[in-house]
């Protein structure tokens, strides 16, 4: 019997894939629960990667004529119960504010005081309160279209927290466009889910199905929801983004109307659009593996972490230098190096970029110093791609190597999606597939959905329709497990 590799992460991702993915955070150090059940601490380094992302994003928004703006995190009840079918939707998962100030209490802790006239819902989405604003801003067709976004945090009470997958209080970035026509509007949701794809298939190498959530899965409120799937490696879908069409129902709710051209008044068509922190969860899980996380290097915190090899004071001075040189042209070239000049043991210092998933770890001993050379070994296919070559050499191609990390991370991923899913031709396909430990998708027609057997089997086995996919004209479903 061969003996077991050793790996970093223990359970690895085949003995418990939801503890793997646990120690994975803990082991990046990009995460920690709070003292808030429900509720995460986001440590520095998982911190940078989101600050990469946000940036990246803004970016391309801002590209598209979207302009950041700030709206408040209490919303007035009365607000939220203005649009009953997102007041319904989101009832059981509000958090809701009822008194304000604190007094002591008779056993001299500190109680409730004042009650508030009107209770506020901690926001869990902005659509009413920005619909509010909007109808005070739009005025004539010539203000229109109004594209806004805003980075905040929003809650959402969950039963059952996943750090970065589901917490009660997580990071996100909410767009809210407003629109002189339906025609508009239906092109921006499509515009918008465009972006999300672009930025989850090239930025963060994670591979995703295009399509329109079914009635049952739809946004409340929202007339149409198209979202982007990707596929873990566990075979389970993560919704990644979502952009909504809701046509007038918020603009007659929150008052958004403008004088037409014709010089009529008339209602905006309204769309709103998200993706979250739980992306970086998505990232875990499609790119992971036994030893932590892999980081798609136009994200990641650092591209190259350098590693200097220290034996006595002399000898570590030079060492030290060398590797200093070395950051410094690395950053002239807009890469992100990081020295780890840390008294950390060598052994610890390279497991540690290994499990934080650096794109590109530099090793520099005694040796290099006197050869001009290093050692660079990549993250996503390890000691394989161990190799030495010449500072200048390493400079110049640094580049060329994280853009091939790059473009392998995305490959690998949609290999892997590509192959797990499987066609079916009914609902007793589909049964037959889970019941016999079949992980990933399924693809079938969508009359497979208003088959009265359906319900059963997707609740025997926890499946959901995850969307109609537009390669498919919204003739087939994609069905499976999800988080």
């Amino acid at each position: 019997m061969s003996k077991k590799a050793k790996t970093a992460i223990t359970p690895t991702r085949e003995e418990n894939f939801p503890d793997w993915y646990q120690e994975v955070i803990k082991a990046a150090d990009m995460a920690e629960n709070s003292p808030v059940r429900g509720c995460m601490i986001i440590k520095p380094y998982g911190y940078a990667l989101w600050e990469n992302m946000q940036s990246v994003f803004d970016g391309m928004i801002k590209a598209l004529g979207v302009q950041n703006a700030y709206f408040p995190l209490l919303i007035p009840l009365s607000f939220i119960s203005r649009e009953a079918e997102h007041v319904e939707g989101f009832a059981k998962e509000c958090a809701v504010v009822t008194h304000h100030r604190l007094e002591a209490g008779k056993d001299g802790g500190l109680v409730p005081a004042a009650p508030l006239e009107e209770p506020l819902v901690i926001r869990p989405t902005s659509e009413t309160i920005i619909g509010d604003a909007m109808s005070r801003w739009v005025q004539s067709y010539r203000d229109l279209p109004m594209k806004l976004n805003q980075w905040c945090n929003v809650m959402r009470w969950e039963m059952r927290p996943r750090m970065f997958l589901r917490t009660s209080e997580f990071l996100w970035q909410e767009g809210h466009n407003a629109f002189e026509t339906e025609e508009g509007a239906r092109e921006d949701t499509h515009k918008m889910l465009d972006a999300y794809a672009d930025f989850a298939e090239n930025y963060l190498a994670l591979p995703v199905i295009k399509g329109e959530k079914t009635d049952d899965e739809r946004f409340p409120g929202a007339d149409m929801t198209l979202t982007i799937e990707a596929m873990m490696q566990d075979g389970k879908a993560l919704q990644a983004g979502t952009s909504h069409y809701l046509g007038q129902n918020f603009s007659k709710s929150c008052g958004i109307k403008f004088q037409g051209r014709e010089g009529g008044e008339e209602f905006a068509y309204t769309t709103s659009w998200g993706i979250s922190t739980r992306l970086v969860g998505a990232m875990i899980m499609a790119h992971g593996d036994d030893d932590g996380m892999i980081m798609p290097p136009k994200v990641a915190p650092h591209h190259v972490v350098i590693i200097p090899i220290l034996k006595d004071d002399q000898d570590s001075a030079a060492v030290l230098d060398y590797a200093e040189k070395l950051a410094a042209r690395l950053k002239e070239q807009g890469i992100r190096a990081h020295l780890d000049a840390s008294d950390e043991r060598t052994p610890n210092k390279m497991w540690g970029a290994i499990k934080k998933g650096v794109p590109l770890r530099v090793e520099i001993g005694g040796r290099e110093v006197e050869e001009g050379t290093l050692t660079h070994v990549r993250r996503d296919i390890g000691r394989d791609s161990k190799a030495s070559c010449s500072v200048d050499e390493f400079v110049n191609g640094a580049q060329g190597i994280l853009d091939q990390i790059q473009a392998d991370m995305f490959a690998r991923a949609q290999k892997s999606l590509e192959s797990r899913i499987h066609d079916v031709s009914n609902v007793g396909d589909v049964e037959s597939f889970y019941k016999d430990g079949g992980v990933g998708f399924v693809k079938g027609s969508a009359d497979i959905l208003s088959d009265a057997a359906f319900e059963k089997v997707a609740k025997e086995h926890s499946l959901t329709a995850r969307c109609l996919p537009f390669e498919d004209k919204g003739n087939k479903v994609i069905i499976g497990k999800s988080y």
